[in-house]
């Protein structure tokens, strides 16, 4: 049997200062989410200590950075190519059978294939490449910005799904392997904030069917 002391009710915390430690933790945790959180995820500054400690700015490029993925996604759904008709009802089920299993096949193949692509982007223009992939597919890349800087982010869209796979800002440079969380368009949008103009080069390899500049 273990022995242990038991605090006296003089020792228990009174019921004031149970108000008082919560209102505490209530007020700290509003200054961090207006001084930090606010300045660094949506670019609001209420208070300006967000723009003293450059946390303004990164809050800023993300949300343009998401506004702008936004914008790419409605863009490629209302230009994607409509989908194939099922097969005609009528003939054999087995017809029927293997005509569907040949559109299915059709749409999943990839091929193993190698590309570079170049794009020279203005001060503040956007640029975006995308590779077709079905899901887990996986290409490896690498882009450059040729000794500039870019704001990058890397996504993809398709089958009303979309994913934000790694964004920065102020990068030289960037590579990895890219794997297709589910069937579509899957890449890289770039943005030159820099004064001067920027050429990104990407070099490509693995299981997609093409690769397409969107913009």
């Amino acid at each position: 049997m273990y022995n242990s002391d038991t605090p006296t009710r003089a020792e228990l915390p009174t019921s004031a200062q149970l108000l008082k430690s919560t209102i505490i933790a209530i007020v700290a945790a509003i200054a961090i989410l207006v001084a930090i959180v606010l300045p660094s995820e949506y670019g609001i500054d209420p208070i300006g200590v967000g723009g003293a400690l450059g946390l303004t700015e990164m809050g800023e490029i993300k949300t343009q950075l998401a506004e702008e993925a936004e914008a790419d996604r409605i863009r490629d759904q209302q230009n994607a190519v409509p989908a194939a008709p099922a097969a005609l009802q009528q003939g054999s089920s087995l017809l029927d059978r293997i005509f569907a299993e040949f559109l299915v096949g059709s749409a999943q193949a990839q091929e193993m294939r190698s590309d570079e692509m170049s794009v020279t982007l203005a001060s503040g223009e956007g640029a975006e490449i995308k590779l077709v992939m079905v899901k887990g597919a996986q290409a490896n890349y690498a882009w450059t910005a040729n000794g500039a800087v870019v704001n990058f982010d890397t996504h993809g869209d398709g089958g009303g799904e979309n994913i934000s796979y790694e964004k920065g800002r102020g990068v030289a440079e960037d590579e990895g392997v890219l794997e297709a969380a589910f069937d579509g368009n899957h890449g890289w949008f770039w943005r030159n904030r820099t004064d001067a103009p920027v050429t990104v080069t990407l070099k490509t390899s693995g299981a997609y069917s093409e690769i397409k500049r969107m913009m």
